[in-house]
């Protein structure tokens, strides 16, 4: 018998001087559990995402979401809203200095960020392009360009070259509430940060950055409570390395940076698709834009529920006319409808759920035996209980003739009828981490 029979202990038999090996494969035990990788044991997630929070996504797609029963992630700028505490201000110095300052020195590495963060709040009409179009040149790494265009801005400041700005009022009609964000998010919706005033993260410092990040997430804490704190996003989705780093800080879950191993985040921007991608997960980003075909949105929905490992996480904006990349409701409806109609395969859930349920199971330990006819599994993971707190689905192999079983955990029971697997014969259910032992009768 040669080395690798030996080595992996493989039985033989030599018949007529031929050898014959047996692959002997065990079917599973009674008891054996373990998690689904998709909640309710689907094939794949999907999660409809919205940002900046322009009142459209609210009269026209909401309701539409609701009639097909859909929950939604919202990325919304607190700033906006009526009754929020904290609005769009400069951290720093009187601008008048740095004013005063850019006169003699130019920008460079050491005074940009203050000097960027400062610039709209100069009061003059037009800064805020300039500000943005920095943060833009620095996201892409053209970080001598970004200083050239802070300069260009107060060179206009100090040579009178910008009019005074004027208040601006917005239209009463297009303005969300801190009432109806509750209303919507009594409904399962999701609400998330998307900072203070939708800024680039990139050209604040870190007093600033601080400012946008964190009070924005004492506003929703105080509106709509600590299940609304967990997911964020960056403005502009940026992917600047050090935002990403602040940001995390803060928020458990930022859509443009899940940093967790078992992830292969493919962006709304790129162009690579998830097919034959090999990861464990791979999270989809795909946006609605103007440009692209209805059918295209229905064809990454296809692909999601056809290849096991991926989440499919869509990113609008505007709806109808109001917002970036403005998309419009008919379609939308059109859309969810598919996705509905997929939902026998595919894991519809808000950005907040899909991301703790995969962070869960990489956490969690399961444990389980047989015996009197009775199983018992004991469920825990390590994770912050106070946070990771979603019911996940466990599969739990049981006897052949065992059609029908009573599956408890704690004071919730349930009867639910076994499925079968070619000869495996097992149940599908719904339990709490570290809420106790489950016990599963016939």
């Amino acid at each position: 018998m040669n080395n690798f029979l030996l080595n992996n202990k493989l039985p033989a038999l030599s018949l007529s001087g031929i050898l014959v090996i047996i692959f002997l494969q065990a079917k599973p035990l009674a008891g054996q559990t373990e998690i689904a990788k998709w909640q309710y044991g689907k094939c794949g997630a999907v999660s409809i995402t919205y940002d900046d929070g322009s009142i459209n996504q609210f009269r026209k797609a909401v309701p539409i979401m609701n009639q097909y029963k859909l929950p939604g992630t919202f990325f919304i700028n607190t700033g906006n809203i009526p009754g929020s505490e904290y609005k769009v201000k400069f951290i720093g110095r009187p601008v008048s200095e740095i004013i005063s300052e850019t006169r003699s020195v130019p920008t460079n590495k050491d005074n940009f960020y203050e000097r960027s963060s400062a610039s709209r709040f100069l009061g003059y009409k037009g800064t805020s392009e300039y500000f943005t179009r920095a943060g833009a040149q620095l996201d892409a790494g053209r970080d001598e360009e970004a200083y050239k265009t802070i300069d260009e801005l107060y060179k206009k400041v100090n040579y009178g070259e910008l009019r005074p700005e004027t208040e601006r009022k917005l239209n009463p009609e297009n303005i969300l509430t801190w009432e109806m964000i509750k209303t919507f998010a009594a409904q399962g919706h999701e609400f998330a940060s998307h900072t203070i005033g939708h800024p680039y993260l990139g050209v604040l410092d870190e007093p600033n950055m601080l400012y946008e990040l964190e009070k924005s997430r004492e506003d929703i804490l105080k509106n709509l409570g600590p299940e609304h704190t967990f997911s964020a996003e960056t403005p502009y989705c940026s992917q600047d390395n050090r935002v990403l780093e602040y940001t995390c800080r803060v928020y458990p879950a930022v859509r443009s940076s899940l940093t967790d191993e078992y992830f292969q985040q493919i962006r709304f921007s790129s162009h690579r698709t998830p097919v034959d991608q090999t990861s464990e997960y791979v999270q989809w980003q795909r946006g609605t834009y103007t440009r692209k075909p209805l059918q295209e949105y229905k064809e990454w929905v296809d692909t999601t529920s056809e290849q096991k490992n991926i989440w499919l996480v869509l990113i609008i904006h505007g709806l109808d006319g109001i917002g970036w990349e403005s998309v419009k409701s008919e379609e939308m409806d059109e859309y969810f409808r598919y996705i509905k109609a997929k939902e026998d395969v595919l894991w519809i859930a808000t950005y907040r759920d899909v991301t703790k349920y995969i962070r869960e199971i990489k956490y969690a330990v399961v444990q389980s035996s047989e015996k009197k006819k009775k199983i018992t599994v004991t469920f825990t993971h390590s994770l912050d209980k106070s946070i990771y707190d979603l019911p996940l689905t466990l599969k739990t192999m049981v006897r052949p003739e065992w059609k029908e079983v009573t599956v408890k955990q704690g004071s919730n029971v349930k009867r639910i009828k076994t499925q079968q697997d070619g000869e495996v014969n097992y149940v599908l259910y719904q339990a709490l981490p570290n809420a106790g032992i489950i016990k599963i009768t016939r």
